[in-house]
């Protein structure tokens, strides 16, 4: 395989700015997308947290910043436990999610980061694998690493470790779905001690002291799609995670693999299902290298960086009924802001302002389509 490690690009940020920006993606209401929109809006994070308050109350609802001491004290806690904080832009955020629009501004590591700037390839599978499954897993993660690739998983049971333990001496990425300090299953810590030591990482997007939820191991399959070129799904059910860790992939771009099984095993019926619908069948790691090839370059010439601008336009305030008007558009069924713009002859700018009032104030939901649509 051609090349090795992106080279790194970016600009480290001051240690206040890394605060402000750690405080700003922790206050409610604030994801990726709306941390992009308010740090180009306001032109950085300080100036971005002082509007917070009144962009929520506009949009209907009172919300909670996240204080300085608290981002303080996540940074202690941080550092206690040997990890730190990685921002968008910076020359150790990995370099293929740099390329994702909703890609974190803020990751948690432990770790060389160095294994995050390889040609990534992520493996997903079913908690109660089988036992052919695990060798397969073993057999591709190692192949796959000694080929130049680092491996991507989630350090689940089952096929995600083993995974993870095919690839220690090469390379490979866990990504959690709580705090780095709150693994899931706890069984796995030694697993993490071994996968840092070995020269890998581990990355979360979720605050310390988080306790993993359900609705949380999405977020974190967005994260595993997101750090890889192409996806191999080996064992998983119809109703399995990593058929979502599949479709988020494929959104992304992502080439998106499945290793055929018996139509007797419910554990194969989700990878057929891949391969119906498309997907590149795999037998050997021979197949996911073809396919990749040409996209190793890809992650070398994509480079999104959000530093904080020098300066920034002034919001376009919306005139008097046009508030209410752009509001009046909206309904549970997504649409496009440039019909929105459209419809009623607002500025773009004032239509932006009033989604991200209501994004702020939790009645705004965004889809990856680009379309937004009211909770009601």
């Amino acid at each position: 395989m051609s090349g090795g490690a992106a080279p790194r690009r970016g600009v480290v940020l001051p240690d206040e700015t890394r605060l402000a920006w750690l405080q700003l993606i922790r206050s409610d209401n604030v994801g990726p997308v709306t941390f992009r929109t308010l740090i180009n809006r306001f032109g950085g994070a300080e100036a971005a947290l002082a509007a917070l308050p009144d962009l929520a109350a506009r949009g209907g609802r009172r919300i909670r910043v996240a204080s300085r001491g608290a981002a303080e004290e996540e940074l202690a806690r941080a550092t206690r436990l040997g990890a730190r904080f990685v921002c968008l832009g910076e020359p150790d955020y990995p370099a293929l999610l740099r390329s994702f629009d909703q890609a974190p501004p803020v990751l948690a590591v432990m770790g060389d980061m160095e294994t995050a700037q390889l040609p990534a390839v992520a493996m997903v599978g079913a908690r109660n694998a089988s036992l052919s499954g695990i060798k397969l897993t073993r057999t591709l993660a190692a192949e796959l690493g000694a080929a130049g690739y680092a491996v991507v998983s989630g350090l689940a049971r089952g096929i995600d470790a083993a995974a993870h333990e095919a690839a220690l001496e090469t390379g490979t990425i866990g990504v959690f779905a709580g705090g780095l300090d709150k693994p899931y299953p706890s069984e796995h810590r030694p697993l993490m001690r071994r996968i840092v030591d070995g020269g890998g990482c581990l990355v979360s997007e979720m605050p310390f002291g988080w306790e993993p939820r359900a609705i949380d191991f999405p977020r974190r399959n967005r994260l595993v799609a997101g750090l890889c070129l192409g996806l191999v799904v080996v064992e998983a059910a119809m109703r399995s995670g990593s058929l979502i860790s599949a479709r988020l992939a494929a959104e992304m771009g992502r080439l998106v693999f499945a290793v055929p099984g018996s139509p007797l095993d419910p554990r194969a019926a989700g990878t057929n299902r891949l391969l119906k619908d498309g997907a590149t069948l795999v037998t050997e790691a021979a197949d996911v290298i073809a396919a990749l090839r040409p996209l190793d370059a890809r992650m070398r010439s994509d480079d999104i960086a959000l530093e904080e601008p020098a300066g920034h336009e002034p919001p376009d305030e919306p005139a008097q009924g046009e508030r209410e008007r752009i509001v009046e558009t909206l309904g549970p069924t997504p649409v496009a802001i440039d019909d929105i713009i459209a419809h009623t002859g607002s500025r773009p700018g004032a239509v932006q302002l009033v989604l991200l009032e209501l994004d702020l104030a939790g009645r705004l939901e965004r889809h990856p389509d680009g379309k937004v649509s009211l909770l009601l």
